[in-house]
């Protein structure tokens, strides 16, 4: 595709953009449960008023659009409220969660480098069911992540094996609050005092539920501790564009003081223009996610959160009594937030996922790792919580449905034979035909993904991410001509 050598009129590029979207799930439905936190149509709207209004404001300069520096430092101070820290947390605005994971690593990099030099290859403790960011972290700011055990019956970190694997090179130790895959909190004052009695930094990752779980709490829910109000947590991250209901993308990273977070900051004045100086990642960003996490912070209120909490509360603990009472199904760990995940031990799961789909049922499908089988995943938005009844309808007619077909299970042989193609392809070229003869050379994933789900499933996580890799690159090369 060319730039056009007309350009277009508003009302055709207004009919392109809207015909482009025929193929996206219909997620404002509600039937979604992954990717999307549909509040109503009310929020949307201030969240979209706010995002436009600033749009094109650029948060590279503080001196120069003061307004985004007192949007920042007040959606940071409710944050930091919201979370129990006191006057001296500090933090900022980032995209979203990754961002937010990556600059807790650097900061624990880079303050290990200035305190305790003689570390020359640091290490940090990542439970199984810590998120893939963490991981992103250490393959970009060379850190190594060391993967730590969960109990396989809560799913929920190994305190035991935390201990005896931080050794002097560990500069921080995660914890999250909760993990994405089953929606439990980690033991997180048992895990930052083992931190702080060897002096290391404690990251808590509460992208996920750091906003929401102090709502469910003050609902009478049983919520682990987690924020800063335990000793030895030393930073948090935590999503607002997730249970914030903020436009994407909105997340915050928070440190107990400055002289952590001073090791976040990036400045450069070693070059011919003008100083640069970035308390992120990005430098030129707009200003519309910002003012718009305030616009809807402002807009809901504590009062508004409560209700939706309570809304998603009642949805999860339904939710998780009805799958509990389907034969063949059974629930993952005990979810702490409105994140739930379930298996079975008789019947595909993947099958599950595809016969949920063709009834208009949007849930993941999450590969076995570690301690943790083949699943369906589910978060609970508010968009879903009015269809909790009629989904476990038709996840009940779905399990009916499956249990009559064979699991989808591809022969062991035929996933070992895949490993070593894909091991000896050093090119990317046989990766491609290899797509191909699956049946997503273009990129594009079938409608039932039952097989290749489970061929995926057999293989290991390395072997895995090639295949991904060659997938996803395929997905995002522009057609020829």
């Amino acid at each position: 595709m060319r730039i056009p050598s007309r350009g277009l009129s508003r009302a055709e590029v207004t009919r392109a953009l809207e015909g482009a979207r025929e193929a996206d799930w219909p997620w404002r439905e509600g039937k979604l449960f992954a990717y999307t936190f549909a509040a109503g149509e009310e929020i949307e709207e201030v969240g979209k008023a706010a995002y436009m209004a600033y749009l094109t404001e650029n948060g590279l300069d503080p001196t120069t659009f003061p307004s985004l520096r007192t949007f920042e430092n007040e959606v940071v101070d409710m944050a930091r409220r919201h979370l129990g820290g006191d006057e001296r947390v500090v933090g900022n605005f980032t995209s979203g969660g990754t961002e937010s994971i990556l600059l807790a690593v650097k900061t624990a990099r880079d303050h290990a480098r200035a305190t305790r030099p003689h570390v020359k290859t640091p290490k940090m403790l990542v439970p199984e069911t810590a998120h893939a960011a963490f991981h992103k972290a250490a393959h970009y700011l060379g850190v190594e992540a060391v993967i730590t055990r969960v109990s396989p019956e809560t799913f929920r970190a190994d305190v035991a094996d935390i201990a005896s694997k931080l050794d002097d090179d560990v500069v921080l130790v995660v914890a999250s609050a909760c993990s994405y895959a089953h929606g439990v909190v980690d033991p997180v004052r048992e895990i930052a005092a083992v931190a702080a009695a060897r002096g290391v930094l404690c990251h808590v990752d509460g992208c996920m539920g750091a906003f929401l779980l102090p709502y469910f709490r003050r609902l009478g829910a049983d919520v682990p501790d987690f924020d800063f109000s335990v000793p030895g947590v030393t930073s948090m991250s935590m999503d607002l564009h997730k249970y914030g209901l903020c436009p994407k993308g909105a997340s915050v990273v928070l440190y107990r003081d400055e002289s952590l977070r001073r090791h976040q900051i990036f400045a450069c004045s070693a070059w011919t223009g003008y100083t640069m100086v970035n308390t992120t990642v990005q430098s030129s960003k707009s200003g519309g996610p910002l003012a718009a996490a305030w616009a809807v912070l402002q807009f809901i209120g504590e009062d508004g959160y409560l209700r939706i909490a309570k809304d998603l509360l009642e949805a999860r603990d339904q939710l998780v009594a009805g799958v509990r009472a389907i034969a063949g199904l059974r629930v993952m760990g005990s979810p702490d937030m409105s994140l739930v995940a379930f298996t079975s031990d008789d019947l595909g799961v993947f099958h599950l996922v595809d016969a949920l789909k063709v009834r208009g049922w949007g849930v993941q499908a999450q590969l076995g790792s570690g301690p943790s089988r083949a699943n369906i995943h589910m978060t609970i938005n508010p968009g879903n919580t009015r269809w909790i009844g009629p989904f476990l309808e038709a996840l009940a007619e779905a399990a009916a449905e499956v249990r009559a077909l064979p699991a989808a299970a591809p022969p062991r042989e035929m996933a070992d034979e895949l490993s070593r193609m894909i091991d000896a392809d050093t090119t990317g070229e046989g990766l491609i035909r290899m797509l191909e003869a699956l049946g997503v050379g273009s990129g594009t994933a079938p409608t039932r993904m039952a097989d290749m789900n489970a061929l995926m499933n057999e293989l290991g996580p390395e072997v895995r991410e090639k295949l991904l890799v060659a997938f996803v690159g395929r997905m995002f090369t522009p057609p020829a001509g």
